[in-house]
């Protein structure tokens, strides 16, 4: 198996519905992501041949996904009254609307369905909130 490794970085802010702790409140994040992109064999011809796929191809994937996140406000859908939603667009504030709750673990099975549909071999997603803190999505099944 080989693989590639890239990585990117976005600044948003974000709250977590029905969470009783600090997240309930608004903050924010550098968010670091690592995208690993994998396939058994090497491309055999073309412009490409050698490699998994090129760097820059899965650099500027990755990049311009994580840009469209880079300093707007990360809202679930559902989580804020219609007026705040209206009076937020009002006064200008960039919205990212996501129709799920904005943890780590779902915005790195986010990021990696956005890039598994642009046809990147992607194989895991890793999502840091903080330096010291890291979510991963990787497809498969846990039995227990």
């Amino acid at each position: 198996m080989y693989e590639l490794r890239c990585e990117a970085a976005f600044d948003s802010a974000h709250f977590l519905t029905d969470y009783h702790g600090k997240c309930e409140n608004l903050h924010g994040h550098r968010w670091r992501v690592e995208v690993h992109v994998a396939q058994d064999h090497l491309q055999e011809s073309g412009d490409e041949r050698g490699m998994v796929m090129d760097f820059g191809k899965v650099k500027s994937v990755v990049k311009q996904t994580a840009q469209r996140l880079d300093h707007t406000f990360l809202v679930e859908e559902g989580s804020l009254a219609k007026d705040t939603i209206d009076c937020l667009k009002r006064e200008g504030f960039s919205l990212t609307m996501l129709p799920f709750r904005t943890t780590a673990e779902n915005l790195a099975h986010w990021f990696f369905e956005q890039l598994k549909g642009q046809s990147i071999p992607v194989v895991s997603v890793e999502v840091d909130e903080t330096p010291n803190n890291r979510a991963v999505y990787r497809p498969g099944t846990i039995s227990g």
